[in-house]
């Protein structure tokens, strides 16, 4: 599985917040918190985009380093991807993943390398 594939099979190359942090763009931060505070109706600064992907060694944002339900199942169940987990085709919380996100789904079920 590619390493900048997340648990839940989003793609972490793609994420804003990864990018931000990689090329040191400030603007970017800004306007990831302000998109991120408005979608999840909590305060995010700058400062907490700062993440390198969920399954790749190094800083997480806040959300993927300890709120993420789906990260913290998989590393309980000891599974690279959810797409190794015999129950990710009836498991509610990847459900709301790969439900609304084909690209997602596709990269659990072909287990990318």
């Amino acid at each position: 599985m590619k390493k900048l594939i997340a648990y839940c099979g989003l793609d972490c190359e793609k994420c804003e917040a990864r990018k931000a942090k990689l090329n040191y763009d400030w603007a970017l931060r800004e306007k990831v918190a302000k998109s991120w505070s408005e979608m999840n109706g909590v305060e995010i600064t700058p400062e907490m985009i700062n993440c390198e992907g969920c399954r790749a060694d190094g800083v997480k944002t806040v959300f993927c380093g300890s709120l993420c339900e789906i990260r913290q199942c998989a590393l309980k169940k000891n599974c690279e991807t959810c797409g190794n987990c015999a129950e990710m085709e009836k498991c509610l919380t990847v459900g709301m993943i790969i439900s609304n996100n084909a690209e997602a789904a596709k990269n659990l079920k072909n287990k990318l390398t």
